[in-house]
This record gives structure tokens, sequence and C-alpha cells, in this order.
């Protein structure tokens, strides 16, 4: 009975001997071991043995990243506000043997270095400065941990402010200021607006009138340049008319002289032309009375007398001098024949042209025109009637 309670005793100081010598560390835990009460070593990630009663382990670390957010601190500013953040940092740590053994409890003092730090980084800061400089506040901040918690064993990886709640009448004061700069910009753009919207306005008046004065300008010119067309074409046309007037008229008192040298008047003659003529002189509003002399006759007769000779009937007739001769009309056929041009208008010429075709086409005894009249317009086209075909037996 003896013996069995003492290899139950031996059992049992085997077991719990073999229990303290063997330690399992899995990854990202640290083991800081001591051997009679001084540090020994640091294991991580595997399986340890210890010398029972003489080596322990004093504390495991997690080397993983860790996240602490703080509860929101009161700080105040540099116009003296009191401001309630809250603060979130992510370290991680590097040596287990300082966090171990530099420092009792190194979250609490990240903690309060975080909390002294940002007061005194925020304390020279205005309201305005704390609520846009977070960037700056949050560089401030890791770079002041980071060096201190550095102889810990720590790694500061980054600080941010969660949140940063100004007093409520703080609140409510800025609420009415950016209500205020909003109505601000509101009325900025609204006036940029109606500034452009004017200027584009006057703009475009400004390119319609240049427009319209264009175009007016370009309709005068046009006009002005065909009034000066058609008067210079109205002009050429009574020159052209009033030549040719002129050459009728030239033509007329030609056959007229011409007529009368071969008719060689009688001074009874004239003087009846001239009792014809009397009435038409007659005729103006101005002529009442018109007398004859009696010494007419006589007049006529010495005019006859001094212009002609007598006849085998004893009459005075008209004789030209042989030896006279009579000036012919000057050909400026040359000169006048661009006053007579019109070509420069198409349908003028298309209805010359056309003219002259239906001029130029003989017309076999059309029975609405005279023989007279059909018989000048085929010797004006040189038409020749064919000769007469014998007669077929």
């Amino acid at each position: 009975m003896a013996a069995l309670i003492v290899l139950a005793v031996v059992v049992l100081l085997a077991a719990i001997i073999v229990y303290r010598a063997v330690a399992l560390i899995p990854q990202a835990e640290a083991a800081v071991i001591e051997r009679l009460g001084r540090y020994s070593r640091t294991v991580s990630g595997q399986l340890t043995f210890l010398v029972p009663f003489v080596d322990r382990i004093r504390a495991k670390v997690d080397l993983r990243e860790r996240v602490v957010s703080f509860p929101p601190q009161p700080v105040i500013t540099q116009d003296n506000l009191t401001l309630h953040i809250d603060t979130v940092v992510y370290f991680q740590v590097t040596s287990p043997q300082s966090a171990v053994y530099e420092i009792s409890n190194y979250i609490a003092a990240v903690e309060q270095l975080t909390v002294t730090t940002l007061r005194n980084v925020v304390g020279g800061m205005t309201l305005e400065e704390t609520l846009t400089s977070r960037d700056s506040i949050n560089g401030q901040l890791r770079g002041v941990l980071d060096e201190a918690t550095g102889r810990w064993g720590l790694r500061v990886a980054r600080v941010e402010l969660k949140s940063i709640d100004p007093p409520a009448s703080i609140q409510e004061s800025m609420e009415k200021q950016m209500k205020a700069d909003r109505e601000k910009r509101a009325m900025i753009l609204n006036a940029e607006g109606i500034r452009e919207s004017s200027i584009k306005t006057a703009e475009g008046q400004k390119q319609s009138q240049i427009l319209s004065a264009e175009g007016a300008k370009q309709a005068s010119i046009l006009a002005a340049e065909g009034e000066r067309q058609s008067r210079i074409l109205r002009a050429q046309g009574e020159r052209a008319a009033k030549y040719l007037q002129a050459q009728g008229q030239a033509k007329a008192i030609e056959k007229v002289f011409a007529a009368i040298k071969s008719g060689k008047p009688t001074p009874e003659l004239l003087a009846y032309q001239y009792l014809q003529t009397l009435p038409q002189m007659a005729q103006g509003d101005a002529n009442k009375v018109w007398l004859v002399p009696s010494d007419f006759g006589d007049a006529l007769k010495g005019f006859a007398k001094s212009l002609g000779a007598p006849g085998e009937d004893g009459v005075f007739r008209y004789q030209p001098p042989e030896d006279v001769d009579v000036p012919k009309p000057e050909d400026d056929s040359d000169e006048v024949a661009g006053w007579f041009d019109t070509t420069t208008d198409p349908e003028i010429q298309r209805a010359v042209r056309a003219a002259e075709a239906d001029a130029r086409t003989p017309v076999e005894n059309p029975t609405h025109i005279s023989p007279q009249l059909h018989q000048r317009q085929q010797e004006s086209v040189g038409w020749q009637p064919p000769e007469q075909l014998p007669p077929t037996s």
C-alpha cells in the first residue's frame, strides 16, 4: 500500500516536471524566459524546453499590430475653447524584452502620452486651425509617440483623430457661419452668372449689329452698283436711240433732198407745200393771225430762177450744178458699234439671235402677209426661187 502511494507521488512529480519543462509558443507571439529570476532568452513560434524549477516564462507578448481607441479627452485650444477629441493609435511591439522590462504597462503609457501630446499640439492652435489641420496634428502626434515609445520596444505606425467635438454653442455659431458662407457663395455665383449672361448677350448683340451693318453696307454697295449700271445702260440706250434717230432724220433729209432734185419742183409746187405747212405753224397757242404777203408768188419765182433753169414749157425747175460734189456722210460704224452691243445681257442676246434666225428662214407664200412683203423678205435673206421644172409627159 505504501509502495502504491510512493509510486503515485513519483508519477505526479514526473508529470509536473514534464509539464513545466515543455512550452509551445505559437507564431506572432513572443515568450520572455527567465532563469533564476534573470532574463534568459526570447522565443517565438516554436516548442521550447525549460529547466524545471529553474526556467520560467515571465510574459507572453503579442507581436501583431494593435489598434487602441482612447476615449474623448477635453482639450483647450489657443482661443480658450474646450474640445473633446478621441484618438486611435496603431502600434506594434518590436522588442518584447523592452516591453516587459522597460515599462510596466505600455498600453496605459501610450494612452497618457497621446493625451499629453495632443493637448500640447492643439493648445497652440485656434479652433479653425484645429478643424482644418487634422493631417498636421496626426503627423505631430505620430512623431512624438514614435520617438518616446522607441525605448519601450514599440513602433507607432499612425495616429488618427477620430472626432473633434466643439461645444454646442460653438457648433450653432459654426452652422450659422457656414450657412452665411454658403449664401454668400450662392449670391456670388448668381452674380457671376448674371454678369456672364449679360456679357454673352452684349457680345451677341454686338455681333448681330456688326453683321447687320455689314449686310446693309453690302446691300447699299450692290444697290449703288446696280443703279450705276442701270444709268450707264440707260444712257447708252438713249445715246444709241438718239444716234439712230439722227441717222434716220439724216436719211430722211437725204431722201427728201434726192426726191426734190429728181422731181424738179416748180414755184407752184413750193407755194403749195408752203400753204400746207401754214396750218401746222398756226397750231401754237401764241399764234393767232397769219398774213400771207401779196408778193409771195414773186418771191418764189425769184427763188426758182436763182436755183433753176427754164424748161421746154417755159417753167423754171431746179437743176443741181454739175461741178458741185455732194459730200457723203462719214462712216462711223466702227465707232458706234459698241453702242448696240447686247452681249452682256444673255436674254437679249438669245432674243436677237432668235429674231435673226427667223428672219433668215424663207416663208413660202404665207397667207398672213402680203406678196410684196413676202418678196422683200426673200430678197433680204438672199433666197432665190427654184427653176421651173419642165412638165412631165
